[in-house]
């Protein structure tokens, strides 16, 4: 299937289907979104084939007169960088709603809503990434805050209704600002030449740079806070520790992405020079954001809010990749993005299991599982150890593009971002000493380890973090040709080497 609307279509259709059940037939409804989900990650397995990995241009067009009397079209097509990012959004959807499987009881809603919220979420996912009208762009990337809005205060637990409150806040604000942009934006298109929402129109915009520094700035703190990147990451540790672990899978998995895709598809397409301009401070805030997360990480006795605070540790590698201007760095930053994906993924999957058997989210309450449960410890070892860039494992790869592709521009930056991998090994390997091993906590000697549908569920998750660990190259071959052209529109060539690298 070569149809991007299409794929967005299908979890519409799989959320009217499950809209359309009995109330009291839960499993059922939950039968129908996971044979949606696993269809609409099967479509986009075959786009991926289809797609054509030296062609720079945007694949897959598709443009449909939506608000003709503002200019405004549903538009959507992908490069190597989108492409990845619905593969990697498709591929955990499935995965959230079998992990899930029992998650959604107790919440406000009925079990059968939960599921309808997944589905609209996931065409949302798609189409946030496809998007190449800015206005489209816009429209979703605020739509989808109300499916997790209400995943968080429906089917949380904690302080929920706070902790929902707070996300959509922080997002409404950055949203707020990247409209403002998006006006003046369309508002400049009119005066030279016709009033346009086009992305590839708007790039070619001449503005001064007064202006550009402003409209970049309505844009980036709207992706920094999404992102997040500190100091705009505060409703981050809140949310992911309320939510369902199926929801921060989804959460940090994969709508925080949307943040960092932005910078790369928005920022630097549309305000190049905004972009050099502020790159030294972005750098510095991406340093920060790796030390500061980790440092946070390492202090957490939740175990929910420490995945929380090593995925802005995360995103701080994937923004410095970003800016750091070469073709490795935004490889490597690409390919972070999908392996944090999963390793997070795994972290949130397994970690949420453990949670749901003891009653508890304090680590210290995990003692001694590895005996207990030997299945289920060492599936979140391994998540750790991807979490930790261990070599091997998918993380090791990117971070270690992002970092060379940083040190040969920003040497400095890159020596102080690698002490966050010295952090990282604290903030993983005391929490897996704590809970999987040493002397069996009273209260952990009964606990069941995976059964089989758990085992299926995290299964592909692990696969995928070993082979990619091993094998990237098929990632890479399509991200890399993108990046490439990113990094050329952008007026910027790879530092050459020096006699030393020869």
């Amino acid at each position: 299937m070569n149809s991007l609307v299409l794929l967005m279509l299908l979890p519409i259709i799989g959320s009217i289907a499950v809209a359309a059940t009995p109330k009291t037939k839960e499993v059922l409804s939950k039968q129908v979104a996971l044979a949606t989900t696993v269809i609409v990650a099967i479509a986009t397995i075959a786009m991926a084939m289809n797609f054509q990995r030296d062609n720079v241009d945007l694949q897959f067009v598709e443009k449909y007169s939506w608000i003709p009397t503002f200019g405004i079209n549903f538009s959507v097509g992908v490069d190597g960088l989108a492409l990845v990012l619905i593969l990697m959004s498709t591929i955990l959807a499935p995965i959230v709603v079998l992990s899930g499987w029992n998650e959604a009881h107790g919440g406000r809603w009925s079990v059968k809503t939960f599921y309808i919220l997944i589905l609209v979420l996931e065409t949302m996912m798609i189409g946030v990434f496809a998007a190449t009208d800015v206005f489209l762009f816009y429209v979703i990337f605020e739509a989808m805050l109300i499916p997790v809005y209400f995943l968080i205060g429906g089917y949380g637990t904690g302080e929920r209704s706070a902790a929902a409150v707070k996300f959509l806040i922080y997002s409404l604000f950055g949203g707020l600002l990247m409209l403002a942009s998006i006006i003046a934006l369309y508002v400049m298109s009119g005066a030279q030449g016709g009033h346009t929402f086009d992305l590839q129109a708007l790039s070619q915009l001449e503005m001064s740079s007064t202006t550009q520094n402003f409209l970049f700035l309505g844009f980036f703190i709207a992706f920094a806070i999404k992102a997040p990147l500190w100091p705009l990451h505060t409703w981050l540790p809140d949310a992911a520790s309320s939510a369902t672990p199926g929801t921060s899978v989804l959460l940090l998995g994969v709508l925080d992405k949307v943040g960092t895709f932005g910078m790369i598809r928005y920022c630097l397409t549309l305000f190049p020079e905004a972009s050099k301009t502020f790159t030294p401070l972005i750098m510095v805030l991406a340093v920060s954001s790796i030390v500061y997360g980790a440092i946070l990480a390492i202090g957490q006795k939740d175990l929910k809010r420490l995945i929380a605070f090593t995925s802005i540790s995360h995103f701080g590698f994937i923004t410095m990749g970003i800016f750091a201007m070469t073709s490795q760095g935004h490889s490597g930053a690409t390919l972070y993005m999908f392996n944090h994906g999963f390793s997070t993924a795994a972290l949130f999957i397994v970690g949420g299991w453990m949670i749901a058997r003891r009653g508890s989210s304090t680590i210290a309450d995990f003692g001694g599982l590895q005996r207990v449960t030997p299945v289920m410890a060492w599936s979140f070892f391994l998540a750790g150890m991807s979490s930790l860039a261990l070599p091997g494992l998918s993380s090791f790869v990117s971070e270690f593009l992002v970092l060379v592709g940083t040190f040969t521009r920003y040497p400095v930056h890159a020596v102080i971002a690698t002490f966050g991998i010295v952090l990282a090994a604290l903030y993983i390997l005391i929490p897996v000493q704590k809970a999987l091993h040493g002397p069996t906590t009273p209260g952990n000697e009964g606990l069941s380890d995976l059964n089989l549908r758990e085992k299926v569920a995290i299964a592909p998750v692990m696969a995928i973090i070993i082979a990619l660990g091993f094998y990237p190259s098929p990632l890479l071959n399509v991200i890399n040709p993108a990046s490439a052209h990113v990094i050329a529109q952008m007026g910027f060539t790879d530092p050459a080497p020096t006699n030393g690298d020869k």
